[in-house]
């Protein structure tokens, strides 16, 4: 499972990677990882418990290599106006 290029937690807005069903999205200040995983018992199954491992190892590292706060605010979350117009 080569990606073409590295993932490096928290270092952008952009990144995505996905392993099997997982779906792993690069944040500034988190990553969120949704769907799920089949770890199979046979060579994609440890494939993919291999990448799963490798993404959480690289994700540990940066995280030990900050100084870190207790916690964070959840993400802000912004109403925009409906664009289609009042539905009700």
């Amino acid at each position: 499972m080569k990606q073409s290029r590295p993932f490096l937690p928290y270092a952008n807005e952009a990144d995505v990677r996905h392993i099997g069903r997982l779906c792993i999205e690069n944040r500034l200040d988190r990553i969120t990882i949704s769907g799920d995983l089949d770890l199979t018992a046979d060579q994609r199954g440890l494939a993919d418990a291999r990448a799963l491992q490798q993404l959480l190892n690289d994700v540990v590292a940066a995280l030990e290599s900050r100084t870190l706060p207790a916690t964070l605010p959840p993400p802000g979350v912004n109403t925009v106006a409906n664009p289609f117009g009042d539905t009700a």
